[in-house]
């Protein structure tokens, strides 16, 4: 008979669970959210994807998502940069009446 090797027969409450799982879990792939845009102190970018505290400096990619996202961050991240392209052209927002 095998027994269980991670996290072990020891563990067998929740919060032990819960514990080991904060303390081992990770992403594999499409890392997200390192400079996270947001409004808060600690958000390493605003909304137009500008860099706090450094001019002239944007960044479009995955790491601006807020949060890890529950699926491929592919076109997502085309979107970020499709809209970092009409940010640093200048290009205003479609009116809300032609958004599909």
């Amino acid at each position: 008979m095998q027994e269980e090797t991670v996290p072990g027969a020891a563990l067998e409450s929740d919060e032990a669970l819960d514990a080991f799982i904060r303390a081992n879990v990770r992403t594999a792939m499409h890392p997200t959210s390192s400079c996270a845009m947001g409004v808060g102190d600690d958000a390493v970018v605003d909304a137009l994807l500008r860099v706090r505290g450094i001019e002239g400096l944007r960044i479009a990619d995955a790491s601006v998502m807020p949060q890890i996202i529950g699926g491929n961050t592919n076109a997502p991240v085309i979107m970020i940069a499709e809209k970092a392209a009409d940010l640093i052209r200048g290009r205003a927002a479609p009116p809300s009446s032609q958004i599909a």
